[in-house]
């Protein structure tokens, strides 16, 4: 506002000026001509590789202040995206459940998980998509990022400040990689997956990670058998035993899986563990075979 109000005050004065007498040697009267054009503005768009100190829900640029991946932070941006087509021609980010969310969601689950080393949900990880604010969107923004940090436990999904880079973070042997665990039951219900180490006294083990089917929350929730039977495959490959009809006397399963709103934002990952509640483990069944798994 104070650099168009002195412009016109400039204007001004010139003006007077040509008025009174006429135009010294060199000056053609002419002010607009001699002015260079203004650069082309550029929209910002934030980087990947950053890291931040708290957890943003909006990319707003006064709360952008990334930090270097070695001081302690929350979040780390592994994947900046672009939405283009009908998901950007929309008059205001995307909103939960809508079609731009999940096009971006579907993004950021594919780039996370290369970026750490394996399925970002085999791990204590959270992922976020984060998109600009409504006047950065109506200004012409089309960029989300898409955010992970570390958390608590799998029953905890608190944010861990941490001081080093997620990438990499589950490759092979990693302490953010889910392995053993020892159930708490409550009743028929599993309240807890307390994690142990594989050559500790345990009864479950993390299996993998099976993408469900784009169907409805509530449709899932009906055949929530398929979401086990899908995860009993898993089983008998990381064990490498039969998927047959005698793979259910060999172990049972947990299963974890997304909330009704993260479902409708387009994320299907069931977390698969194998759970043998009538004996007593003391080494990873990866690859174990018949004989650490047998029919019961």
């Amino acid at each position: 506002m104070r650099r168009w109000w002195t412009a016109a005050a400039v204007g001004a004065a010139a003006t007077l000026a040509l008025a009174g007498c006429g135009a010294p040697a060199g000056v053609d009267r002419d002010l607009a001509d001699d002015w260079p054009a203004l650069p082309r503005a550029v929209a910002f768009v934030p980087e990947a590789g950053t890291c931040h100190v708290t957890v943003q829900d909006v990319g707003y640029l006064s709360g952008y202040n990334p930090v270097a991946c070695t001081t302690l932070h929350r979040a780390e941006t592994l994947h900046v995206g672009t939405l283009t087509g009908s998901d950007a021609d929309r008059s205001a980010p995307p909103r939960a459940g809508s079609s731009g969310m999940r096009t971006a969601r579907a993004e950021c689950d594919t780039q996370v998980s290369k970026t750490v080393g394996a399925d970002w949900r085999g791990g204590r990880l959270v992922v976020s998509v984060v998109f600009p604010s409504a006047p950065a969107w109506t200004g012409g923004a089309r960029w989300f990022r898409c955010d992970a940090s570390e958390v608590n436990s799998l029953d905890d999904g608190s944010v861990v400040p941490r001081a080093a880079t997620l990438r990499g973070a589950l490759a092979a042997g990693s302490p953010l990689a889910f392995g053993c665990f020892n159930p708490k039951l409550v009743k028929d219900d599993i309240e807890e997956m307390r994690p142990v180490s594989c050559t500790a006294k345990h009864h479950a083990e993390f299996v993998g990670v099976y993408q469900f089917p784009d169907i409805s929350y509530a449709e899932f929730e009906r055949t929530s058998l398929r979401a086990h039977k899908a995860c009993r495959g898993l089983a008998a490959k990381y064990v490498k035993v039969p998927n047959d009809s005698d793979l259910q006397y060999r172990a049972g399963t947990i299963i974890y899986h997304p909330l009704e709103e993260e479902w409708k934002d387009g994320e299907r990952g069931v977390q698969c563990f194998l759970w043998v509640s009538d004996r007593t483990l003391t080494r990873s069944l990866k690859g174990a075979g018949s004989k650490g798994l047998p029919v019961r």
